[in-house]
Order: structure tokens, then C-alpha cells, then sequence
């Protein structure tokens, strides 16, 4: 026997539950912290060429949350987006990166095609050396085949072929002028990530 103020009970404890799941499946705009969080990792790329990310003469843009990964869309999509069962959504717009459960946010290489004309510090790695970039290794001394004059230690960067097409994007261990003097296996540019990542990582980038 079910007494009804237990019944109550259970339907509203029910009631929390399917809140809770739909919820996690709802897309919506970042938080104040995941805001601060995303924009400093941007920034660490971009700089202040992330206004024109923000402010684009040809529609209105932003960012929105769905199931942690952070997406970049036009509000006319968006808006086309919420006629779309939330858990049934996969992916809208381009797909930035994704929040860890600790709030840690990582770039994602769906992101390169969105962030490579804004981004001012470059690396060039030699042909010999993109293959092993490729695989997610780091940019050796050795392969290096050109950086941006003045780039920072820890610094964003797209990391290109010498033929200049984007391969994927890290983060300097070295500034330019450290480089010069620097032995062949030190490694100049941290691996983030790579255009290798659609075929290694084909099930999880979505």
C-alpha cells in the first residue's frame, strides 16, 4: 500500500528526475564562469581579434552549451536548432571545444577553420616532421621550418605546412628569440590538436 502523502512524494521526486535529464540535454547560453573560462582560452589564441567572432557584419552569432561542448552558431540557426528535440540535437554551427566536469575547457580541432584568420602567431613545420604532427606529437626543433617573429613563450598558435595549410594549433614552449638557441629535439610548440584527430578520433569529436 501506497499512502497518498508518500505518492506525492514519489511523483514529485519523479517529476525532478525528468527536469534533471532533459536538462542535461538543454542547450543554453554559458554561465558567467563558463563565459570567463572560454574567453580566456580564446583570447590565448586570438586575442583581441575574438570582436570580430563576437560583432560580424553578415548576422548575428554567439556561443550556446549543449551536452558540455561549447558551439559557435548564427541565432537564425539557433532558433531553427530549438524546433529539434534536445536529445536528439548532435551538433549545431561549429563546435569550439568541450568543458571537462571540473569546468576545464579544451579547444577542439572543429574550431580551426574558425580561429585560423584571426590568429596572429603561426608555426611551420617542415614536410618531413607533418606527419608526425599528425599523430599528436609535439613540433620538434628539428621540424621546424618557420615561427612568427616575437612570438611569446606560451603563446596560441596555429601550427601550418609549409605550403601554409592549417594542421592543427598549439601552444609555444618556446618565444621566437629561445628558438634559435635551442636544441634539435626541444620541443617548440605543444601539440593541442590536429586535422589527424578526424580519423583517430572520428567517434568522439561529437
Amino acid at each position: 500500500i501506497v499512502y497518498p502523502d508518500v505518492w506525492n512524494v514519489l511523483l514529485e521526486l519523479e517529476k525532478v528526475s525528468l527536469i534533471n535529464h532533459l536538462f542535461s540535454f538543454n542547450m543554453r547560453p554559458l554561465t558567467d564562469e563558463e563565459t570567463r573560462i572560454f574567453f580566456e582560452k580564446l583570447t590565448k589564441y586570438v586575442g583581441e581579434n575574438i570582436k570580430h567572432l563576437v560583432d560580424r557584419p553578415d548576422g548575428s552569432y554567439c556561443f550556446r552549451l549543449h551536452r558540455d561542448r561549447v558551439f559557435y552558431v548564427s541565432e537564425k540557426i539557433m532558433k531553427c536548432a530549438c524546433n529539434i528535440p534536445r536529445d536528439r540535437l548532435v551538433s549545431l554551427g561549429t563546435c569550439v571545444g568541450k568543458f571537462s566536469k571540473t569546468l576545464k575547457f579544451k579547444m577542439s580541432i572543429t574550431a580551426l577553420d574558425l580561429i585560423a584568420p584571426y590568429i596572429k602567431y603561426k608555426v611551420w613545420v617542415k614536410p618531413g616532421s607533418e606527419q608526425s604532427y599528425l599523430y599528436g606529437n609535439h613540433v620538434l626543433k628539428s621540424g621546424l621550418g618557420r615561427i612568427t617573429e616575437n612570438t611569446p613563450q606560451y603563446q596560441g598558435v596555429i601550427v601550418y605546412s609549409m605550403n601554409d595549410i592549417p594542421l592543427g594549433f598549439g601552444v609555444t614552449s618556446k618565444s621566437t628569440q629561445d628558438c634559435r638557441r635551442a636544441d634539435p629535439m626541444a620541443i617548440i610548440a605543444f601539440h593541442q590538436a590536429d586535422v589527424g584527430e578526424y580519423i583517430r578520433s572520428e567517434s568522439t569529436l561529437l
